[in-house]
């Protein structure tokens, strides 16, 4: 048996050719960050491979197995899809989410700050848009998410999503502007462009951040999910 467990980076899967190739840097940018770690991508949707046949395989050659979530917050995706992958086979393990953390509203405040957006303009308003989920453990990461990001701007800090969850961003965008912001930003909370990022620019909003991709921080989180799980 492997005395380092594979890392499984398992991502939601996308059409997106940029998108795709952003996710499989990510999962790079682990390795150089730890020479040696060994790690293969899998996905919940979309794009082959399954997470299902990828821990699988790795079971059926006795290889260790940590399975890390390229995901913002814990929905579905991670609580069955993932969690499904992994109960049947016991040298595997599910890690939690990247999000939410620190890192990664640091990492959205670059992003504004690269928009134009002005954090001391009590007047500009942020909705921090998330891709959304029925699963109420998603939505309340998403919410912790903004409460950080709320940390860094004078302006309100609220959010949408794009599927699943309520307000949408196109409301969230209308309501902060009836509640008096002269601008209004989207911030991205995606990894990567795809189809949800393609729908934020019909939002209503004055401009809409890049996703986090690329972000030599995000492979620090993930590295550290994948330590915390063997831990």
């Amino acid at each position: 048996m492997s005395a380092q467990p594979v890392l499984v980076a398992c991502a939601h899967g996308t059409r997106n050719p940029t998108g795709r190739r952003l996710i499989g840097e990510l999962a790079l940018g682990a390795r150089a960050l730890r020479p040696g770690l060994r790690t293969t991508a899998a996905f919940v949707d979309v794009q082959p491979p399954t997470v299902v046949d990828v821990v699988a395989g790795l079971a059926g050659s006795r290889t260790p197995t940590v399975v890390v979530p390229l995901l913002l917050s814990g929905g579905y995706h991670v609580h069955v899809d993932i969690a499904g992958a992994v109960a049947a086979h016991p040298g595997a393990v599910a890690a939690r989410p990247l999000g939410p953390d620190p890192r990664l509203a640091a990492v959205l405040t670059a992003r504004l700050l690269a928009a134009g957006a002005d954090p001391t303009d009590t007047r500009t308003a942020v909705v921090l848009a998330a891709a959304g989920s029925s699963d109420a453990r998603s939505v309340a990461d998403v919410e912790h998410t903004a409460q950080m990001l709320q940390a860094d701007w004078a302006g309100p800090v609220t959010t949408g999503y794009g599927s699943a969850a309520k307000p949408t961003v196109p409301d969230a965008v209308a309501a902060a502007r009836a509640a008096g912001a002269q601008r209004v930003v989207v911030a991205a909370y995606l990894l990567a462009p795809g189809h949800f990022h393609d729908k934020l620019q019909g939002a209503g909003a004055d401009c809409v951040t890049a996703p986090l991709l690329p972000d030599e921080r995000i492979a620090a989180v993930l590295l550290d999910r994948y330590d915390a799980a063997l831990g």
